[in-house]
């Protein structure tokens, strides 16, 4: 150890790719940032003033809106900051942290839509026990279990990696992933390695197997059920196939991209495949859940409609004078 150089500082190589339109990337991921913690600001409030929404499905999308945006606080400042930089450089206290950030965003959500899937399940195939199944003690429990569950798992696992040293600094992404910063160690990786592939099926693969139950239930009862009843089946779980498929994507591509030789796609590509799950999901599904869903669609309109109709205190003033 005493002829090795330890590195205490990285450089996030992907951003090479991006100098010559440093200034039109920069605009769009601070107008995807702002958009994404808007739309999901806008969701939170939607379903905290409407009294109607205080049910356990909405109270899932609230903590999908919350985790939206601890995932984009975990990246777009970094993302920005770099773009601006010229060095590119992130110190390793900055690297662990938007490590840890960014895989417990992603394990929280998937596992919320691990949880939202029984709700739609219970919901479906058991609609008169519903509030009884889903009692107010459950669903707090459902819900410390999706953020309590990935984090001890995940936080476990990351003991090994603060644990080590690197004496390679060049990271070939835009932001800090642990297999990719692992990878730069002065040590042999294997074993870690294997750790880290059991982690991510102790994370995902208990999630999808109680999404696809819940479907196959769902589907099951559908099958035997009225149009009437498949119609309103339909419209309860599209948002939610869709949320699934969304970030179904972005783990693909990132599975992809830190597991597999992926030197035969294009560079901005790869960029683009690895950003995908940190910017797309958070966005899209306060979209999602605010245009599929008719409860939330129509508060939204009231609320805005609402702000549009409120008199500044000039106006009301004015009209004072007037009477």
């Amino acid at each position: 150890m005493e002829n090795e150089s330890v590195v205490t500082s990285f450089i996030l190589k992907a951003y090479t790719e991006l100098e010559d339109h440093r200034y039109v990337y920069f605009t769009s991921f601070l107008l995807l940032f702002i958009a994404t913690v808007l739309t999901n600001v806008i969701l939170l409030t939607v379903i905290y003033i409407e009294r109607c929404l205080h049910e356990p499905m909405y109270f899932f999308m609230c903590n999908l809106a919350v985790n939206g945006i601890y995932g984009s606080l975990s990246l777009f400042p970094s993302v920005l900051g770099n773009l601006m930089s010229h060095t590119y450089e992130i110190s390793l206290a900055a690297c662990l942290l938007q490590i840890f950030c960014v895989h417990t965003y992603a394990a929280v959500e998937f596992t919320i839509l691990g949880v939202m899937g029984y709700d739609r399940y219970v919901a479906i195939c058991y609609p008169l026990h519903y509030h009884q199944l889903m009692s107010h003690r459950r669903l707090c429990t459902l819900i410390a279990l999706s953020w309590i569950y990935p984090y001890v798992l995940f936080g476990l696992y990351f003991i090994l990696t603060v644990q080590r040293t690197f004496c390679a600094r060049f990271i070939d992404k835009v932001y800090c992933v642990n297999f990719e910063l692992v990878k730069l160690s002065c040590f042999e990786t294997s074993f870690q390695s294997k750790i880290g592939f059991v982690v991510t099926i102790l994370v995902f693969v208990p999630q999808l197997l109680m999404i696809l139950f819940s479907y196959a239930q769902i589907l099951r009862i559908c099958l035997s059920a009225s149009k009437e009843c498949q119609t309103k089946a339909i419209q309860t779980c599209t948002p939610h196939i869709l949320t699934v498929i969304n970030n179904a994507v972005g783990m693909l591509f990132e599975i992809m991209l830190t597991r597999f030789n992926m030197s035969h796609v294009p560079y901005k590509a790869r960029i683009f495949m690895s950003l995908y799950v940190m910017i797309f999901p958070p966005l899209c599904h306060p979209v999602i859940y605010g245009i599929s869903i008719h409860a939330i669609r129509v508060q939204i309109v009231k609320l805005f409609r609402a702000k549009k109709n409120r008199l500044t205190p000039l106006q009301v003033m004015t009209k004072q004078s007037h009477d």
